[in-house]
């Protein structure tokens, strides 16, 4: 079920289930979307989803997780052949806008934004965490905001929510190594910081922001990352 006042309605969003369903091969393991029904009344959209039934627990409650699920190594292989086959889907659509990186940049992380014609997007799932992991089969629940994003974003974000728990930070990274150490992956968790720091000053898991930092300065090369004044 989604709802949205009428006249606010941002369609990356609004639409992502319905494009995945539309545009994602059967081979990509998620729940298939059957029917939607759309309604409204004079302020408010609404929207009803049909999805196929899964039997299946995802593997955390919050996207930040601090206690490390149980996995077998099939489940791993699963996720980078789902992430590899995802990043060559064809699409216009956009996760996260390089002009929010050029201004979020240099405000939460203090350095100059990167020129982003130089490093690779590819498509992405857009809201990559353990709460939208199912297991023992993986199954990726949650594509609204599919689309365009740094190569390596999924697997950036999966690190980043994954901070608190060094273990299983530690074991994303080596399970992920391609394409989290390289160059585009770099930038990738960059930008995952970077946008996970901002939600951290409008509230959402605040817990975070600090381990954030401390990897965005190991990134850097730096002692310590000080944002930028706003202004």
């Amino acid at each position: 079920m989604a709802t949205a006042p009428a006249d606010q309605i941002i369609d990356t969003y609004w639409n992502g289930a319905i494009e995945a369903q539309e545009s994602l091969p059967p081979s990509i393991p998620r729940p298939q979307l059957w029917r939607w029904h759309d309604w409204s009344d004079r302020t408010w959209a609404y929207r009803s989803e049909l999805y196929e039934y899964l039997a299946a627990d995802t593997l955390a409650i919050h996207a930040v997780i601090t206690t490390p699920p149980s996995v077998p190594a099939e489940w791993w292989t699963a996720v980078r052949a789902a992430l590899a086959a995802i990043a060559t889907i064809e699409t216009t659509r956009v996760t996260i806008q390089p002009g929010f990186l050029a201004w979020a940049k240099p405000r939460y992380l203090g350095i100059p934004a990167t020129d982003f014609a130089a490093l690779p997007w590819t498509t992405a799932h857009g809201d990559f965490h353990f709460a939208n992991l199912c297991a023992p089969d993986l199954h990726i629940l949650d594509w609204e905001g599919w689309g365009l994003a740094p190569a390596g974003y999924d697997a950036a974000m999966l690190h980043s929510y994954s901070l608190l728990t060094p273990d299983l930070a530690n074991r994303v990274q080596r399970e992920l190594a391609y394409p989290l150490a390289t160059p585009a992956g770099r930038y990738a968790e960059l930008a995952a910081i970077t946008e996970l720091l901002h939600a951290a000053e409008q509230g959402i898991n605040r817990q975070l922001a600090e381990p954030l930092r401390r990897r965005a300065a190991a990134l850097l090369g730096q002692p310590t990352v000080a944002a930028r004044e706003s202004g």
